[in-house]
């Protein structure tokens, strides 16, 4: 899709192509906090062994991200999704509006920062754990958005 006489005309891209980087980018962010999640819950395990606050946790954070799912993130997936089919030229960029790269960057160094600051505070873990997992859940739970869009 280049167009002639445009320097950029390399970063000029189909709007399947741009949908495709959006769910890469909803999936890697998913599969990053279940797992960063899961790890803080089997620290939360190693510091005190045999305890239910990490059971608790993955419900909380099931419960919780089903609904962001349903009710939050499944409607800013298909307000990005009908974006990108909207735009005229769709740049390689484009996937995401640059607020929300601005509001990932921010989420990314919160969450790392909580992170770091539970380690050895078992209480702490399990509010982060549960956080990280409510927030991968409501993303894996909603990215059936993209799978709804491509089929219509």
């Amino acid at each position: 899709m280049a167009y002639k006489g445009d320097a950029l005309s390399l970063f000029f891209v189909s709007v399947r192509s741009l949908r495709g980087l959006a769910a890469l980018v909803w999936y890697l962010g998913g599969f990053a906090l279940l797992l960063k999640g899961l790890s803080l819950l089997v620290a939360a395990e190693m510091l005190q062994p045999q305890l239910v606050w990490p059971w608790v946790a993955v419900s909380v954070g099931l419960f919780l991200g089903t609904l962001k799912a349903k009710y939050l993130f499944r409607k800013s997936c298909q307000k990005n999704l009908d974006r990108i089919a909207a735009l005229d030229r769709p740049r390689l960029w484009q996937f995401y509006r640059p607020q929300f790269f601005v509001a990932l960057t921010v989420m990314i160094s919160l969450g790392a920062m909580l992170s770091r600051l539970a380690h050895g505070d078992y209480p702490f873990l399990i509010v982060v754990a549960t956080l990280d997992l409510s927030i991968a859940v409501a993303l894996l739970g909603s990215s059936y958005v993209f799978w709804k869009q491509k089929a219509s």
